[in-house]
């Protein structure tokens, strides 16, 4: 069921592979057109939860905890159905049919019993290409924030795990870098405590590299950005968002700190989040689960981003969790055993403006799909109630985005 919370407009993605019989994928089939609807949920308003099933490219079967409704083309939009399930309207008809016992939970029967809203078809179809076309637009924007991140991550594993440049240089081997980058790597390998290192790079322990959970000041009851644990990436650099709130007690950070997760299953789960939110000079803060890290100079802010995104770092935070089971957490203090190659400050520098780059676009990219999903939960609920026009709806649209990439 994690792909109905994960892609609530739902492509052809990977998914776990069953046995099923020829019947079995009859009668649990799941085709383009199909709305999926949670049928529980340990958290109230996760149950009834709709995804559209935008693509499918081979035999696919929903599971027990999954109701399938599939709309008659001739009279409904699939997409407009998604839509106004994701309004205010179909959350609250969604709303009058769950029930709380031990999990809340909806049945199809009920959900089959819902009376909703059914404008014309062709209505229906102009709302949901207007809604659709801004959620396009935010995929779209994910999809190159993804391949800018990847990008960018490899770009370090290769210069500061696998040291590609220097083995493409004792090979003979051009390195496919600018000769004025590619001179900045030596020639040869030595060996250290970890493996083989460049010559001339010191391996060095993090915290000569990183400070981790540097002092940053704010007064108790001083109102300033708080990002919650529930908020934190997973994939990618930005949280979804932080609000406003009196500090009390937690970690604090600023603009060009990386926040990683250290308790489980949080850690494991990859949570680790590049700040770049902040107004300049601003302090925010969070969990008292959050290690923060600064790099010291002269690396640049985003080398310890990438760094707790690469596996060997993470393998090593895992391994050093302690604690009871379920409330285990690594303490900051294990990182210090964590050793790595010390870069020389021009190589350091060179990889910074590449990850200011790509950061700085992606960045830009979270803030426009954030301003796209701000207009369009403002426009569902009066699209769908009728509040407001397809015309007027587009005619809005077109002075402030007409500007934007893609």
């Amino acid at each position: 069921m994690g792909e109905v919370f994960a892609h609530p407009r739902l492509h052809a993605v990977p998914m776990r592979r069953v046995g099923l019989s020829e019947s079995e994928i009859e009668r649990f089939s799941v085709a383009k057109g199909d709305l999926l609807f949670a049928r529980r949920s340990l958290v109230a308003e996760g149950a009834g939860k709709c995804c559209v099933v935008l693509d499918v490219d081979e035999p696919t079967a929903f599971e027990s905890s999954i109701i399938r409704a599939r709309p008659d083309a001739t009279m409904s939009d699939a997409l407009y159905l998604y839509y106004y399930f994701c309004s205010p309207s179909g959350l609250h008809r969604l709303d009058t049919i769950r029930r709380q016992v031990a999990v809340a939970g909806i049945t199809g029967r009920d959900l089959s019993g819902l009376e909703i809203p059914a404008p014309p078809l062709a209505q229906q179809r102009a709302i949901a290409r207007v809604l659709g076309t801004l959620d396009d637009k935010i995929e779209l924007d994910q999809r190159m924030n993804a391949t800018l991140e990847a990008m960018a991550r490899a770009l370090f594993k290769s210069w500061f795990v696998d040291f590609d440049p220097v083995r493409a240089k004792m090979e003979g081997r051009d390195t496919g870098l600018p000769n004025e980058i590619a001179d900045l790597f030596p020639d040869r390998m030595v060996d250290s405590d970890v493996g083989e290192i460049p010559e001339g790079w010191a391996l060095v322990p993090l915290p000569d590299l990183i400070e981790v959970n540097p002092s940053r000041s704010l007064r108790r009851g001083e109102i300033a950005p708080y990002l919650q644990m529930a908020n934190m990436p997973t994939l990618g650099h930005a949280p979804d968002s932080a609000d406003r709130r009196p500090f009390s007690s937690g970690m604090r950070f600023a603009n060009g700190d990386t926040l990683v997760a250290r308790i489980t299953p949080c850690l494991e789960n990859g949570k680790i989040a590049y700040v770049d939110f902040l107004r300049d000079e601003e302090i925010g803060w969070g969990s008292t689960e959050y290690i923060v890290m600064k790099p010291r100079h002269p690396l640049p802010s985003e080398f310890a981003y990438f760094l707790a995104r690469t596996a060997r770092f993470r393998k090593f935070a895992i391994q050093n969790m302690s604690g009871t089971s379920g409330r285990q957490r690594v303490p900051a203090s294990a990182l210090w055993g964590f050793s790595m190659p010390s870069p020389p400050e021009p190589i350091g520098k060179a990889f910074g403006r590449a990850a200011q780059l790509v950061l700085g676009r992606a960045k830009a990219a979270v803030d426009e799909s954030r301003a796209l999903a701000n207009c369009r939960d403002a426009l569902l609920p009066k699209l769908v109630s009728g509040q407001v026009r397809v015309k007027a709806a587009i005619g809005s649209l077109a002075p402030s985005h007409s500007g934007t990439n893609g």
